[in-house]
């Protein structure tokens, strides 16, 4: 039986390793090539871009690749093997591995557990504490609107209807009519993103995403089988490259296509009403569905943009049939209500209530009933002002701290969101993240929020901290840069001539 799992081409390895060369490499040389084969591979592993238990190709096939002797490539796995990260048998080739006793690389953002939130500063996950004493307030009255609710099997696979009717009736205030038959519930965001893909995306299909996007979603699409078409993003938040967008509708027709129209995860663009309108109609004319994350849209905050919000997508989809909407109580209340929720056409949606029942039967009850309480008893703007003005503040000092201690990182700030997407200064995000780690300090590499290893020299800064704390994580995060910069071990690049 072979112990490897996966296996990853010497083309696809080339690739990879390219990607982690920083955009100014200067400084960087004198690393042996084996060394920085060795070192950009063992990144990889540690990243999550190619997995534990993945057989990589063999030396002689590398090497020819790479354009290096077979010597450097022997010489790079035997360092690998040493380390714990390459394990090989005779006959059966080499495989990546981690060390004994070392965490399993991930390729999502999971947040710390929260017993180690004191010794170790997270900004890994763009999520901040609950908007007291709203939350509390809205979890007691639940309790009390429970009993009727508990005399039932508790499974409602489109949602409650009470919440059902508070969000259609949300949507309507917003000047989009809405019905509850529009409205089902899903547990959190991510979850109303997986039954979507179930419904529209067989294996192999294409799916378009902005370029970055978020990290998760990205994950779960690949996993599903999903053949992911980047478009980029404009510099400066100045959103969708409305060109490029048209052109990759019209040349690749894909069944479906992600965007983060309100505070986009992870620049904070912000798409103004022309571009919504236009690429509604693109999508239409190739028959693609958009899928619409609204999970930010209520945290605007500069006074000026809140008081001026364009209109939700779904308002240039009057037909509903190129608009899915997305939204979630996560970002704008408390990431552990864990309620999301879709907004479709009343088709749509009974196909996806429908499907739901070979994934799960429906959300947790008493949070979908603090959430009703919130939506209809102003506790949901209560909590939203809260959230915004702890997002503000966060934002504001954090801005103020990387000015100070990392002047050459570059970043615009945004006028909304919860994200910061930094440009590194020409260092490798990937090496300054594994730098932070034992520097005690999470940030997520570029990388994860891109494809085919794009955006390397970028790392995503969540507004999850303020005061000192901000200037100590920026003070370690200089610490991490200095060392990916002046130490030729941490900062090894693979050689140019690596390069296919």
């Amino acid at each position: 039986m072979p112990e490897w799992t996966s296996a990853v081409g010497a083309q696809q390895l080339v690739r990879l390793l390219h990607s982690q060369r920083p955009a100014d490499p200067a400084g960087r040389g004198g690393v042996p090539a084996y060394r920085a084969l060795a070192d950009g591979v063992r990144l990889l592993v540690l990243e999550g871009r190619v997995p534990v238990g993945a057989r990589l190709p063999a030396e002689r096939e590398l090497a020819a690749a790479l354009r290096v002797s077979r010597t450097t490539v022997a010489a790079a796995f035997e360092t690998l093997r040493t380390d714990g990260f390459l394990a090989s048998r005779r006959g059966a080739g080499s495989w990546t591995a981690v060390p004994a006793g070392a965490p399993m690389p991930t390729r999502s953002l999971e947040p710390l557990p929260p017993e180690a939130v004191g010794s170790v500063i997270d900004l890994a996950c763009a999520a901040l504490p609950a908007p007291e004493p709203h939350l509390g307030q809205a979890l007691r009255t639940a309790l009390e609107d429970l009993p009727p609710y508990a005399r039932t099997h508790g499974d409602y696979p489109a949602g409650l209807p009470a919440l059902r009717q508070a969000l259609a009736d949300r949507y309507t205030a917003r000047g989009l009519p809405t019905m509850p038959e529009q409205i089902m519930v899903t547990t959190g965001a991510m979850g109303a993103v997986a039954a979507i893909c179930k419904l529209l995306v067989p294996r192999g299909e294409r799916v378009a995403v902005e370029h970055p996007s978020y990290a998760n979603v990205l994950q779960l699409m690949r996993d599903a089988g999903a053949r992911l078409v980047p478009v980029a993003m404009a510099d400066h938040l100045a959103g969708w490259e409305l060109p490029a967008w048209q052109q990759t509708l019209r040349a690749a027709a894909p069944r479906m296509a992600y965007v983060v129209a309100d505070f986009h995860n992870p620049t904070g663009a912000l798409a103004d009403e022309g571009r919504r309108r236009d690429l509604v109609t693109a999508a239409r004319a190739a028959g693609t569905t958009l899928v619409v994350d609204e999970t930010m849209a209520d945290l605007p905050l500069d006074d000026a943009v809140a008081a001026d919000l364009p209109r939700p997508m779904a308002a240039f989809d009057p037909g509903g049939s190129t608009v899915i909407t997305i939204g979630s109580a996560s970002k704008a209340v408390w990431a552990g209500l864990r309620i999301g929720w879709v907004r479709a056409a009343p088709d749509v949606v009974r196909n996806l209530i429908a499907a739901r029942a070979w994934a799960d039967l429906g959300s947790p009850v008493l949070e979908q009933l603090a959430v009703t309480r919130l939506l209809t008893d102003g506790g949901w703007e209560r909590s939203v002002a809260v959230r915004r003005e702890q997002a503000r503040t966060n934002r504001d000092a954090l801005v103020t701290a990387l000015t100070e201690h990392l002047p050459a990182w570059e970043f615009t700030v945004p006028p909304g969101g919860l994200t910061l997407w930094v440009r590194t200064g020409g260092l490798s995000g990937s090496r300054i993240a594994e730098a932070g780690e034992g520097l005690g300090v999470r940030v997520p590499s570029g990388p994860r929020f891109g494809v085919d290893g794009a955006f390397e020299g970028y790392v995503r800064l969540p507004f999850t901290v303020a005061g000192p704390l901000a200037t100590e994580a920026a003070v370690r995060l200089a610490a991490a840069a200095r060392l990916v910069a002046g130490l030729p071990h941490a900062a090894a690049e693979i050689p140019r001539s690596f390069v296919a």
